[in-house]
């Protein structure tokens, strides 16, 4: 259904030429863009901050280095390859295991080392990095998603985005991998996206292909108040990674792992809008609070607190 920029506006939505123009370009410096574009030095950052990040275990930067490669993930049983600029979850491989000599891709398919070398090839040469420069492909450890989400992910790892806007978290939903999307949490690839309440940790709303959708596509089960584990370590999670990297508004995308808890996967400069339709909230509302707040609190804990007394002032 369409909607007048007016009621649009009455709703609180945040438009893709507004959040370019008052949050991103006003908040998030040109200068520190390459922290978070740059998968390996968004790592390397969290690292050097005690931020819980997957394991880096490799690095290819050069093709002659591809050839090292056989006997590098000969002792490895699962892995994931990566563009360290990559977006949009494009040129991401997961490997869950092995059978023989071949491996087991996410989806079950069964690729020889012809084609992993092939498609580190592709990651060298810009095939998936922004703006198509040459790139270093990251291997690091394959998360293994919490079991909490097995009824309602198809077969890839689920996560969260969290949106920090000047260090206090504003909205939040949950990424869940379908077979469309083929096990990636990605909704441009066709994930399914679950509004969480920044107050209390629980699911609402949601949206598959751009549709208010309840129940996962291919579990049919029911994405609607779900509590989400760790919620209290997800948002301090977030706002540390807003601080370590310096920028006003962002997005943080934060994983489950069943042995670790919270990882932080990605931060994002320039994160989409699509949570806004998944929580069935606009976004300018609480933007607008946070922004009005003559200051800003240091302590993560009162931060957290501040969240959930903005997010219940607009109940």
């Amino acid at each position: 259904m369409l909607c007048s920029p007016g009621i649009l506006k009455d709703k609180g939505v945040l438009s893709i030429n507004r959040r370019n123009s008052d949050f991103i370009m006003r908040y998030n410096p040109r200068r520190l863009f390459p922290l978070v574009d740059d998968k390996l030095k968004t790592k390397e950052l969290a690292l050097q901050h005690g931020i819980a990040v997957p394991k880096l275990l490799g690095i290819i930067e050069i093709y002659h280095q591809i050839k090292q490669l056989a006997p590098f993930l000969e002792t490895l049983d699962d892995f994931v390859i990566k563009p360290s600029h990559g977006s949009g979850g494009s040129g991401i491989l997961v490997v869950t295991g092995r059978s023989g000599k071949n491996f087991c891709k996410a989806g079950g398919d069964l690729i020889d080392f012809d084609h992993v070398a092939h498609h580190v090839s592709n990651i060298l040469s810009g095939m998936y990095s922004l703006g198509g420069r040459n790139d270093h492909a990251i291997v690091e450890y394959r998360v293994k998603f919490d079991p909490f989400f097995a009824a309602i992910s198809y077969q890839g790892v689920p996560d969260i985005r969290v949106i920090v806007f000047k260090g206090i978290p504003v909205a939040a939903m949950l990424r869940l991998p379908t077979r469309e999307s083929q096990g990636k949490a990605n909704l441009h690839q066709g994930a399914m996206g679950v509004g969480i309440d920044i107050a209390t940790g629980k699911s609402c709303g949601g949206v598959y292909r751009d549709k208010i959708c309840k129940v996962h596509p291919d579990t049919g089960e029911s994405t609607e108040m779900i509590e989400m584990p760790h919620w209290s370590k997800i948002i301090e999670l977030a706002m540390k990674c807003a601080d370590t990297v310096g920028l006003g508004y962002l997005g943080v995308d934060i994983v489950l792992d069943q042995d670790l808890g919270p990882l932080m996967l990605e931060l994002n400069a320039r994160p989409g809008l699509n949570v806004q339709i998944a929580n069935g909230v606009g976004l300018l509302k609480m933007l607008d609070q946070v922004e009005s707040l003559k200051e800003v609190p240091s302590s993560l804990q009162e931060r957290a607190n501040l969240a959930v007394e903005l997010a219940q002032k607009l109940d």
